[in-house]
C-alpha cells in the first residue's frame, strides 16, 4: 500500500466545508465509542449500522458521504480492537481504553464521494459538505495508477494548510546489487547511532535547535486574549514551528534508513521499548527528539522494499557484555568506554553495536515485527504520513 500526498488549494468556503466534514467524522467516531460503551458486545457491523441511524437523526451527519461515515466508525472499531488485543496479550500498564476524540484532523473517503479530473491535477468531492473541486499541488504523478487502485482518499488539516492523501493498492519493490555487508546499530543520545564498524552518526537534535523559536512562539500565544484573532494566528505560528521539527525528523529518518538498507544486506538493531524509556523524566525530551521509533519503522519498510533482512535484537546487556570474550563488565551510564580484562578496549556504543550484530546473526531476536504489510491500513497511513 502506497500513500501519495498532495497539498490542496481552494477557497475559504471550501476550507470551511473540509472543517465541517472533519467535525462530523469526529462526532460519528465518538458516537460509535459511546454506543460500544453502552453495548459492550457490539461488533464492527453494529457500529457501521449506527452510521445510518445517526444520518437519520442529525442533518449534518446526513450531508457527509455514507462511506465516509463508515470510515469514521471503523476508526472507532480500530481503537476498540486495539484495546481488546492489549487485554488478551496482558500488556503491562494501561491497556489503551478507547477515549473520545477532541481534536480530529482528517476525514476519510472510500470508493465514493470523490472524483479525479482527467489530468489528475484536481479532485472533486461530491457530498453535500460544500467542498467541491480542489486543486492538487505535488510532484507525484497519479496518472501512473489507474483509479481502481486508489482505495481511499483522506483530507488532512495541518498547521500550514490542507492535504489530500491517496491510499494506492500497489507494492513497492526495488532491486539493488547485494553488498555482502552485515551491520549492527546501537542508537543513543550522544550519537544518533553507532554501527559495528565504529562509525558514529551525529544526533541532529532538531527540537533542541528550534527550541528558542518554539518557546518564543509559546510566549506570544500565552499573551494573546483567548478567542481573539491574534490568538488564533499565534496558535497557527506555533503549530507551523512544531510541524517543521516533525518534518525534519521524518526527513532525517527516511534518508538515513534508506542509506543503511541499500549499503548492507543484513541490519541488526535494538528492540527498544521507547514508551518505557520516555518515563525517565530527565531523558524523555532527548529520547523523543531522537525519534528512534520512526527510524526503526523506516528501516523495516525499506528492508521490505529492497528485499534486505532486518533483525530486532533484545537490548539486554548489549552494553555490559564484552564483544571479544563475552564476559559481563558492569558499568554506569556515565562510563562511555568499555574496558575488559581480556584486553578489549572500545567505545561503549561500538561494543554494544558489535554485540547486537553477533546476536542478530545467531538468529537471536525476531525479524520484521513492525513490517508494514502486517499493519492495518489506517495505522500504516498514520506512520507514513
Amino acid at each position: 500500500m502506497l500513500i501519495l500526498e498532495f497539498k490542496v488549494k481552494g477557497r475559504p468556503r471550501q476550507y470551511s466545508g473540509i472543517d465541517e466534514a472533519i467535525r462530523t467524522t469526529q462526532f460519528i467516531r465518538n458516537k460509535a465509542i459511546r454506543y460500544w460503551m453502552d453495548n459492550p458486545k457490539a461488533s464492527k457491523y453494529d457500529l457501521n449500522q449506527q452510521c445510518a441511524v445517526l444520518a437519520k437523526e442529525f442533518d449534518f451527519a446526513r450531508t457527509l458521504n455514507s462511506q465516509a461515515r463508515q470510515a469514521a466508525a471503523e476508526r472507532a472499531w480500530a481503537a476498540i480492537s486495539r484495546f481488546y488485543d492489549n487485554c488478551k496479550k496482558n500488556v503491562q500498564g494501561k491497556k489503551g481504553f478507547p477515549k473520545f476524540q477532541k481534536d480530529c484532523r482528517s476525514v476519510e473517503y472510500k470508493a465514493t464521494g470523490w472524483k479525479l479530473s482527467d489530468d489528475r491535477k484536481q479532485i472533486t468531492f461530491t457530498d453535500k459538505k460544500g467542498i467541491g473541486r480542489l486543486k492538487m499541488m505535488g510532484t507525484r504523478d497519479l496518472n501512473f495508477y489507474p483509479p481502481d487502485q486508489i482505495k481511499r482518499v483522506r483530507l488532512v488539516r495541518r498547521a500550514d494548510g490542507y492535504y489530500a492523501q491517496f491510499s494506492v493498492n500497489a507494492d513497492r519493490q526495488e532491486s539493488v546489487k547485494p553488498t555482502g555487508n552485515a551491520i549492527g546499530l546501537d542508537v543513543g543520545l550522544k550519537a544518533f547511532y553507532t554501527d559495528s564498524n565504529g562509525v558514529a552518526v551525529s544526533n541532529p537534535r532538531f527540537l533542541r535547535k528550534g527550541e528558542q523559536r518554539t518557546k518564543r512562539a509559546q510566549r506570544i500565544q500565552s499573551r494573546r486574549v483567548k478567542g481573539g484573532k491574534n490568538r488564533f494566528k499565534a496558535i497557527k505560528r506555533l503549530g507551523i514551528q512544531h510541524l517543521k521539527i516533525s518534518r525534519q525528523r521524518k526527513d532525517h529518518a527516511i534518508k538515513l534508513a534508506r542509506c543503511v538498507i541499500t549499503s548492507n544486506d543484513v541490519v541488526a538493531y535494538e528492540d527498544l521499548s521507547v514508551k518505557h524509556l520516555v518515563k525517565h523524566h530527565c531523558l524523555a525530551k532527548s529520547i523523543n527528539d531522537a525519534s528512534w521509533y520512526q527510524f526503526r519503522v523506516w528501516l523495516e519498510y525499506f528492508g521490505k522494499v529492497y528485499g534486505k533482512v532486518t533483525i530486532a535484537v533484545p537490548p539486554h546487556y548489549t552494553s555490559q557484555d564484552c564483544s571479544a570474550c563475552g564476559q559481563r563488565v558492569k558499568k554506569a551510564l556515565s562510563v562511555r568506554t568499555h574496558v575488559c580484562e581480556c584486553g578489549c578496549e572500545l567505545d561503549r556504543d561500538h561494543n554494544a553495536a558489535i554485540n547486537i550484530l553477533q546476536r542478530g546473526l545467531s538468529t537471536v531476536g525476531h525479524t520484521g515485527i513492525y513490517a508494514l504489510g502486517d499493519l492495518t491500513a489506517t495505522l500504516t497511513e498514520s506512520v507514513l504520513s
